[in-house]
């Protein structure tokens, strides 16, 4: 089953469930998929790859809304980000942690044969297609920096 057809499914589970949240988000993950199904250009298929881009724009999206409900004070609209956000999470691959994080930019840095910040782009390229779904784009940058000014 492919992502476009497991949200569907969970769709209609969670109007059986009656959970709003849930609900309001899958609806709009799926408005995304379709968007992005139909756009010039394409041929009317949606990869499980795209499916896994989408979804994370739409996670940092949430988080940060949040932040900025967050910095405005407004609780409430930040709780329902924040809500939003960790639904959309749930089809989203594991992210890697600080650690994971590190030893897979190393093997990186090994492989391209990187030794000075100068050399950035090269790590930046491969490690960006390399950990794409499973880490923020602004951890892996720090990262590659902190790793190659060592």
């Amino acid at each position: 089953m492919d992502l476009f057809e497991r949200i569907s499914a969970d769709i209609k589970a969670a109007m059986l469930a009656r959970e709003k949240v849930r609900l309001e988000t899958l609806r709009g993950i799926k408005k995304e998929f379709l968007e992005a199904k139909t756009a010039k250009g394409g041929d009317g298929s949606l990869s499980d790859e795209a499916a896994l881009k989408i979804l994370a724009k739409m996670a940092k999206q949430r988080k940060e809304t949040a932040m900025i409900y967050d910095e405005q004070n407004r609780i409430d609209l930040r709780d329902n980000e924040l809500a939003e956000a960790a639904v959309i999470e749930e089809y989203l691959p594991k992210q890697l942690d600080d650690e994971e994080l590190t030893a897979e930019i190393e093997k990186i840095i090994a492989q391209v044969g990187a030794t000075s910040p100068k050399e950035m782009g090269k790590v930046m390229g491969v490690a960006s297609k390399a950990l794409s779904g499973r880490a923020d784009g602004k951890a892996v940058s720090a990262k590659v920096k902190e790793l190659l000014n060592k």
